[in-house]
């Protein structure tokens, strides 16, 4: 059987379906194997794994996955496609397609439909870059039972998730991605190899995810706070951005003294805090605003 992953299948089936590209839905169709390989083999899929693929398309990916993996279970948004996908897909019994938006989909309930009897699932996408942020989030906050997230998503955001601390991508997503997971950026992927071809560059990402979280915190939604208001103005010294969030609710000799107790000079900017020292702080923030009854 002939991969859907080439320039000429995938125009073949296109052509064939009478498919038109939607830009609202950032719809970039890889026709790369070499790429769509190092995909599938950084979710390290097995018979006892599951497979979660978001965005679909015409099922490129979803073959290679439905190859690896004990169960496939593809979300895809737009309707025109499902006909489509239900034709390429029919020689795979382990595939499952759902038509629905990912954002709006519980996850938990369709993790227990799709994926019993499976050990542990990953998520796979060539994502559309402006969703990939909350469909990033809503993966790691709601604390599935995932294995890998392996994404395709714009470079520049996979440097950010990837980042250290002190380099100019590190920032508020950072910290989040890293709190959650163990991100390794796999490959970078031009843009010749997609059709229609995207304006930026993109990268494969993987983040391997964490059972439990790398630093422990009083107030999880508090740590979060704490990391948003210190990059709230990034020019802004670490002093200025939490005496601007937290000055009235805390006190400004509060606030100098959780710098004080927790050693972090205020004159610092936030992307040179480590997720630890975002978890002193953030305790420390944390028991001057929670006053006990």
């Amino acid at each position: 059987m002939m991969d859907i992953a080439t320039p000429s299948r995938t125009k073949e089936i296109i052509k064939k379906h009478g498919f038109s590209f939607k830009k609202s839905l950032g719809q970039n169709f890889l026709v790369d194997m070499n790429i769509m390989r190092r995909i599938v083999q950084s979710a390290e899929l097995d018979d006892k794994t599951g497979a979660l693929e978001i965005g679909p398309g015409i099922g490129a990916l979803t073959e290679q996955l439905a190859r690896e993996a004990g169960k496939v279970t593809a979300v895809e948004i737009d309707q025109r496609l499902i006909p489509i996908l239900g034709e390429v897909m029919e020689p795979y019994a382990n595939v499952s397609v759902v038509n629905n938006d990912v954002l709006k989909v519980n996850l938990s309930a369709l993790f227990e439909e799709q994926f019993s009897g499976m050990e542990k699932v990953s998520v796979v996408a060539n994502l559309p870059y402006y969703v990939t942020t909350p469909i990033m989030m809503k993966l790691l906050e709601e604390r599935l039972p995932l294995k890998n997230i392996v994404v395709m998503i714009q470079k520049e955001v996979a440097e950010r998730m990837a980042a250290s601390p002190g380099s100019k991508d590190y920032g508020s997503l950072t910290v989040a991605v890293q709190y959650y997971s163990e991100p390794e950026i796999v490959c970078t992927v031009p843009h010749t190899v997609f059709i229609p071809q995207p304006n930026v560059e993109s990268a494969v990402i993987r983040l391997k995810v964490r059972e439990n979280p790398p630093v422990q915190v009083n107030d999880e939604k508090l740590f979060f706070d704490v990391v948003q208001a210190s990059f709230a103005q990034r020019r802004k010294t670490l002093w200025n951005n939490l005496k601007a969030r937290y000055g009235a609710e805390a006190g400004i000799e509060g606030l100098q003294g959780a710098l004080e107790t927790t050693g972090i000079d205020p004159k610092r900017r936030g992307e040179t805090l480590s997720l630890e020292e975002f978890a002193r702080l953030s305790d420390a923030i944390g028991s001057l605003i929670k006053q006990p009854e």
